[in-house]
């Protein structure tokens, strides 16, 4: 099952950055996810599965999208 992914998310991945923050925020969703460091403002594109595959948890969940039903 595919992991919900939000923006605004902000993720802990298994392995630092080397600038030592192991918070990201997502700031783009697609084929390619896009997230920022929280500690050092990086960015960096991961394919969705790269991505699931280095998240470790949610440390803050992002907005719910309007539905655009009826």
């Amino acid at each position: 099952m595919p992991l919900e992914i939000r923006l605004g998310d902000v993720v802990r991945l298994r392995k630092p950055h080397p600038c030592g923050g192991y918070e990201w925020q997502v700031v783009r969703l697609g084929a390619d996810i896009g997230i920022v460091c929280q500690t050092c403002q990086h960015r960096v594109l991961l394919t969705r599965r790269d991505f699931e595959k280095r998240v470790k948890t949610f440390v803050r969940r992002g907005e719910m999208p309007a539905n655009s039903g009826p």
